[in-house]
C-alpha cells in the first residue's frame, strides 16, 4: 500500500508539471517571441510564468515523465500520446508541446465545428476577404522571386507574377528553400536545421461511407488502435488512427451513414516504382488490411457496410499538399534540447517569413495555429503596424 501511494504521489507531481506549463502558456499574450517589446512586456507583467517556460523550453516530455513515473506500460501509452501530435515518442517530444496538448483537451472541453473542420478555413477566408484581401485558388506557387538578397514577389506556374513588401511561405522548410527558393547553396541556419530534424513519415488515408448500423450507438467519436505490443508504435502501419466526424455531427453525412477517416504512418519509399495498376492494386491491399484491423478490435460486419471508400498514399499528399514526400512535418534526428532548435518566422532572406509546424513550436494544430499568430504579429511589427488583438481571442473567434 505504501508503494501504492507513493507512485500515486509521484504520478500527481508529475501531472502538477504539466498543469504548471499549461498555466503558464494560457497566462500569457502569447505572440512573436522574436519581438523584443512584447518579450520585455510579458517577463515584466508575468515574471513567474515566463521562467516557468524558459525552464521547461530544453527539456522534453519523455524525460520528465521518467522522474515520477515507473510503469512501463503509462510510460508507453504516454509515447502514445506525443506520437499522435509529433510522430515520435515521449524522450524526442519537447515537453512544452506535450503540456499543450495533454492539458489543452481539458481545458473548457474539447470543441468541434459544426459542419466540420472546413469550416475553420472558410471563416478564415471570408475574414481576409471581409477586410479587403483577395485570395487565388488554384493558383501553384514555382518560385519565390528574389532582388539582391530580399524576397520581391512569387511567380506561379502559368507564368504570373506578384509582388510585395513581405513574402510568407507556409510550405515546409524543405520546399521552401529547396524548391520555392532558387539558390545554390542553402542558408548557413536551414543547414542547421536540417542537421537537427528530418522529415516525418506521411500517411495512408482512409475516407469512408458506411452504413450506420455497422457502428454500436455509443462509439466514440476518435480511436487508437495498437495491436500485439507497443513496439510497434511508430513502425509504418503499426497503429491506426480513426476519427468519425458523424458521431459529433450527423449532418455530415446523409441519413443512416456515417463517415470514417482512418490513417496510419506510411513511407514514401513503400510507394516508389510502381506502375499504376500497381500503384492501384497495393492501395487496395493496404486498406484491406487496415480495414480489417479495425474489423477485428472494433467494428465486426465493418467490410460489408462499406458504400463509399477513397484511399490517399504519400503520394496523394506531396500532390494535393505541396510537401516534400508527403511529410507530416519535422522530427528530430536524435532527442533533441526542447524547442531550442526549432527555427521562428523569420528567415536569412529579408522580406521572407516561414509559417508553419517547421517552424517554433513545431507539429500540432494548438502549435501551428501559434505559428500562425506569431508570424503576424512580426510581420506586423517590422512594417511599423503592430497586431492589437488578444490572440487567442482572434483564434476563439
Amino acid at each position: 500500500m505504501k508503494r501504492m501511494a507513493s507512485s500515486n504521489s509521484m504520478a500527481n507531481a508529475g501531472r502538477f508539471v504539466l498543469i504548471e506549463i499549461f498555466n503558464a502558456l494560457n497566462s500569457l499574450e502569447l505572440k512573436s517571441l522574436e519581438e523584443p517589446l512584447y518579450l520585455f512586456g510579458q517577463f515584466f507583467q508575468k515574471p513567474l510564468e515566463c521562467l516557468t517556460l524558459a525552464y521547461y523550453l530544453p527539456q522534453n516530455a519523455g524525460a520528465i515523465a521518467r522522474k515520477y513515473i515507473q510503469d512501463p506500460q503509462l510510460l508507453s501509452f504516454i509515447d502514445a500520446e506525443c506520437f499522435i501530435v509529433s510522430t515520435v515518442n515521449a524522450l524526442q517530444t519537447p515537453m512544452i508541446n506535450a503540456s499543450m496538448v495533454l492539458c489543452d483537451r481539458h481545458f473548457g472541453g474539447i470543441n468541434y465545428p459544426v459542419g466540420g473542420v472546413g469550416g475553420i478555413a472558410k471563416s478564415l477566408a471570408k475574414g481576409l476577404i471581409d477586410q479587403g484581401s483577395q485570395i487565388l485558388y488554384k493558383a501553384n506557387v514555382t518560385s519565390i522571386i528574389t532582388e539582391q538578397g530580399k524576397a520581391v514577389g512569387v511567380r506561379l506556374s502559368d507564368g504570373r507574377e506578384f509582388f510585395a513588401k513581405t513574402i510568407i511561405s507556409n510550405a515546409t522548410r524543405w520546399d521552401t528553400f529547396g524548391k520555392l527558393i532558387k539558390e545554390e547553396s542553402l542558408p548557413k541556419e536551414e543547414e542547421n536545421f536540417q542537421k537537427v530534424y528530418v522529415k516525418a513519415p506521411s500517411f495512408l488515408s482512409i475516407h469512408m461511407g458506411v452504413k450506420a448500423e455497422v457502428l454500436p450507438l455509443d462509439t466514440d467519436c476518435h480511436h487508437f488502435v495498437l495491436e500485439d505490443n507497443w513496439t510497434k508504435l511508430e513502425e509504418p502501419y503499426g497503429s491506426i488512427f480513426l476519427s468519425i466526424p458523424t458521431i459529433l455531427d450527423s449532418s455530415l453525412a446523409p441519413e443512416g451513414r456515417h463517415i470514417l477517416h482512418i490513417f496510419t504512418t506510411s513511407s514514401m519509399d513503400d510507394w516508389k516504382g510502381l506502375s499504376r495498376i500497381e500503384y492501384e492494386a497495393k492501395k487496395q491491399v493496404v486498406a484491406d488490411e487496415i480495414i480489417s484491423r479495425l474489423e477485428k478490435n472494433l467494428f465486426p460486419g465493418l467490410k460489408s457496410s462499406i458504400e463509399f471508400i477513397e484511399v490517399g498514399t504519400p503520394k496523394t499528399h506531396r500532390r494535393y499538399l505541396a510537401r516534400d514526400e508527403g511529410t507530416y512535418g519535422p522530427m528530430p534526428r536524435s532527442i533533441p534540447k526542447g524547442l531550442l532548435g526549432m527555427p521562428f518566422n523569420t528567415t536569412s532572406i529579408d522580406g521572407l517569413y516561414c509559417v508553419g509546424d517547421s517552424c517554433f513550436p513545431g507539429q500540432g494544430v494548438i502549435a501551428v495555429a501559434f505559428s500562425g499568430v506569431m508570424c503576424a504579429h512580426r510581420v506586423a511589427a517590422d512594417i511599423g503596424r503592430p497586431l492589437i488583438f488578444h490572440s487567442w481571442k482572434l483564434l476563439a473567434n
